[in-house]
């Protein structure tokens, strides 16, 4: 039994996102919940977010799930769109960078 939340379109860059789903990978959920209520990274509520939908989501697909069982089966963070955007430099030039976008992606199991 598996169920899976996504989150699409977060402002953050996925390299930070790594950083916070690497901590909870392979975890039990509650203990997860645990680590992200501590972790302090911009990231770490929108993937505590993703993580209660996720168990959400085990609850309402299967009426017997026992959530105390549930582990992080799979935490991956893909990279989203990026947004051109520019930057006014010296002498009329303008410097060019990307605003990152990630998605992120919480998959628990019965352990």
């Amino acid at each position: 039994m598996e169920a899976r939340a996504e989150a699409r379109y977060i402002r953050v860059s996925p390299q930070k996102a790594r950083l916070v789903v690497d901590l909870i990978r392979g975890r039990n959920a509650g203990e997860a919940l645990n680590i992200l209520r501590g972790t302090n990274k911009r990231i770490a509520p929108a993937v505590e977010k993703v993580l209660r939908s996720a168990i959400a989501n085990a609850q309402n697909r299967i009426t017997d799930v026992d959530v105390d069982k549930l582990v992080v089966a799979e935490a991956y963070v893909n990279e989203g769109p990026r947004s051109k955007r520019v930057r006014p430099a010296p002498m009329g030039r303008a410097y060019r960078y990307q605003r990152r976008s990630a998605h992120i992606a919480v998959t628990v199991a019965e352990g």
